[in-house]
């Protein structure tokens, strides 16, 4: 009974450290605090087996995700309208499968590196990096609470992100929770080893230099711009009697609107493209005539060439010739069904509008509008900074448009803006992101918040925005250079610190 107790709270560690680590994330904010945690983990995973390593991080995996992506729970009972019990279930299965991957980065370090080396603590990193870049693209991808996330807009390693992109901050910061891990004792936890050390602050040093770094030019005049914010609550969002309000209110906001450029929402009219009455159409138009701009606005689309498929749709009207652009990532089981002779059944379990989308096409055009050419991606494609760069370096602007709604008042929709504030800093553009609900924004190239609508209230946020010319590093070469530096890293350690396995 005893071992069974200390084997419990041996576990508890790394469980509490997991989610001490969501600290470091939006609205909190706390950038050093997911290095720390990772620093503690991975000076316990220094001495130990490669399977008791693996279960540590699955531990500190179940409480990363347990405590930083629970809200999918919300949009699977509270708005998909799963029975609790379910969604429970399949958040929990859910979360321990995001827990695999710590607890494989756990793993691989105490299978191929040598006990209480110093090589071993950064091979931790390595794997913990490669470990999120797996994630982000395996089964479609889901790189939520990827570790670069904590550190923008404010910690110095930031600063890659313009050179690496995400995962390379998370390779720097991962790459400084083992330095600063190799340099503790644990007789004497408050003595730093000296060169330890100072590569910490030469890793952070680096990421404040390349942040003073101007990479990329604004180019015109900055152009007025109007996010609206409709407050529509999601599960009266498709009904069919709140459809004229849901019309009446955006009409509203339209016409109290001054920018030049108008974003609503992601399906912010609960229509496809061809049910819209035509007077409305003329009505956005119109409003984008008047500002000698146009209005952008989220619309599933029906479309029936050969065969019927759907799409979730941005349309722009107004001055510019009209544009439009289909969203191309979608959201397993809550727009596409994977493997739907396995998990069709989902349909039936959750009632969820439109979970049937099709894929529009991966390589799309900015839109010419207002003056600027314009990014567009819709909801959950920003999170994948690799795909939201198809459209640089053309593009001056970055758009999302968004319906957080799914997620009720919970992490979800800071975490959400965080990973904009991200792209913004990666490509050195500015994002606008309008949200039904909230978090709307209008952040800076970056990576700063400069304009804010209260979350769950209707709202125009009123701003500018300057266009930017120019490409990144990371715009230029995606995620290839920091993959290239771990399987380097991973090479290096290996030929001079790998354990003997014949």
């Amino acid at each position: 009974m005893g071992r069974l107790l200390r084997g419990a709270l041996w576990l508890f560690l790394p469980l509490a450290l997991g989610v001490a680590a969501v600290g470091g994330f939006a609205p909190f904010y706390l950038y050093p605090l997911p290095v720390l945690a990772l620093a503690v983990l991975f000076r316990l995973w220094r001495g130990m087996s490669a399977r008791r390593a693996a279960l540590g991080g699955l531990a500190f995996g179940a409480g990363y995700f347990g405590a930083g992506v629970s809200w999918i729970y919300v949009s699977m009972h509270e708005f998909g309208h799963m029975a609790a019990p379910l969604a429970v279930l399949a958040t929990v299965v859910f979360c321990l499968f995001l827990a695999l991957f710590p607890a494989l980065a756990g793993w691989l370090q105490g299978r191929f590196f040598a006990p209480h080396g110093r090589r071993r603590i950064l091979a931790a990193a390595v794997f913990w990096a490669a470990a999120e870049w797996t994630r982000g693209w395996l089964f479609t991808g889901f790189p939520w609470l990827a570790l670069g996330y904590s550190q923008v807009p404010a910690g110095p390693l930031a600063g890659y992100a313009p050179v690496l992109g995400v995962y390379g901050v998370s390779l720097a910061a991962a790459l400084s929770a083992a330095l600063l891990a190799g340099s503790l004792s644990l007789r004497r936890p408050f003595i730093l080893h000296p060169l330890s050390f100072s590569l910490v602050l030469l890793l952070w040093a680096g990421g404040w230099g390349l942040k003073q770094v101007t990479w990329t030019t604004p180019v015109g005049k900055p152009v007025t711009v109007s996010l609206l914010q409709g407050d529509i609550p999601q599960d009266l969002k498709w009904r069919e009697d709140r459809l004229q309000q849901s019309l009446a209110t955006y009409a509203r906001l339209m016409l109290m609107s001054e920018g030049r450029l108008v974003v609503l929402p992601e399906t912010a009219l609960p229509l496809f493209r061809h049910q819209v009455p035509e007077d409305y159409l003329a009505l956005m138009a119109g409003r984008g005539q008047a500002a000698g701009g146009d209005v952008i606005v989220g619309l599933p689309e029906y479309a029936s060439d050969g065969k019927e498929e759907y799409f979730n749709s941005a349309f722009s009207f107004g001055a510019s010739p009209g544009q439009a652009y289909r969203k191309s990532h979608l959201v397993p089981f809550g727009e596409f069904i994977p493997f739907k002779p396995l998990f069709g059944w989902v349909v039936q379990v959750l009632q969820i509008p439109l979970s049937d989308f099709s894929r529009g096409a991966e390589r799309q055009q900015p839109m010419r509008v207002a003056g600027q050419a314009v990014a567009v991606d819709i909801c959950y494609e920003d999170v994948f900074g690799e795909e939201v760069i198809r459209q640089l370096p053309e593009a001056t602007l970055l758009v999302n448009m968004s319906n957080d709604a799914w997620f009720g008042d919970s992490l979800a929709p800071w975490q959400h803006l965080q990973i904009s504030q991200t792209r913004a800093l990666e490509t050195g553009r500015a994002m606008l992101r309008a949200t039904n609900t909230g978090v709307t924004a209008i952040v800076g190239p970056r990576g700063e918040v400069e304009r804010l609508a209260p979350a769950f209230t209707l709202a125009v946020l009123e701003g500018s925005a300057q266009g930017y010319a120019g490409a990144t590093p990371y715009v230029r070469f995606g995620n290839y250079p920091a993959v290239a530096l771990m399987v380097l890293l991973l090479a290096v350690l290996w030929r001079r610190g790998a354990r003997n396995l014949r």
